[in-house]
């Protein structure tokens, strides 16, 4: 009996020995990874892109570009965002989406970046210059306070039209939020 007590106090001290060892002070302490919003959107999931079936997007990319494209519709049809885009509205009457698809491109790269996109980086102008029509000639005048409000109500519009949580909608209006000291320069 005493043999088999010592052995079973051996090996329990080995195994007590190697467990204390094996966790030094020095060891790096091992923290869950947090998602990012791209991450909760999709992140880096390729898919075919269904405006391009020969191209794979990422399904982060897919979803915030959904969004943006549906919130220029809205904006495009907001009353009081008309007279911020005469040039791109009078250009997509006249059947040219060039400006349409540029400025989804760039609000799409703009909104995937600043949601923890790693495979895509803005590169556009910042949000100071982009708005201010010295700067930029596609728009017609600096904005308001009131009409970024309005603005960022159209983005929440278009993202509802894609089915995003609200929850998800409070956090990419932090992100808008976040520049709205650059965008309004009146």
């Amino acid at each position: 009996m005493k043999k088999t007590n010592l052995k079973f106090v051996a090996l329990a001290a080995i195994a007590t020995a190697s467990l204390v060892s094996s966790c030094k002070k020095d060891d790096p302490v091992v923290t869950p990874m947090t998602m990012t919003l791209y991450d909760t959107l999709g992140g880096t999931t390729l898919v075919t892109d269904p405006s391009n079936t020969s191209k794979m997007v990422e399904k982060g990319r897919l979803a915030i570009r959904g969004v943006v494209d549906s919130s220029i519709f809205v904006i495009a049809a907001d009353p009081a965002m008309a007279p911020y885009f005469p040039t791109l509205l009078g250009e997509v009457t006249a059947g040219n989406t060039t400006g349409f698809a540029a400025l989804s491109d760039n609000f799409t790269t703009f909104v995937a970046t600043a949601t923890g996109a790693k495979n895509y980086t803005y590169t556009g102008k910042n949000m100071k210059d982009a708005h201010d029509p010295a700067k930029n000639p596609r728009m017609a005048q600096k904005s308001t306070a009131a009409d970024f409000d309005i603005f960022v109500g159209d983005i929440v519009k278009g993202a509802k039209k894609n089915g995003v949580p609200d929850a998800i909608i409070g956090r990419l209006g932090t992100i808008l939020n976040s520049v709205k000291g650059d965008v309004v320069q009146r």
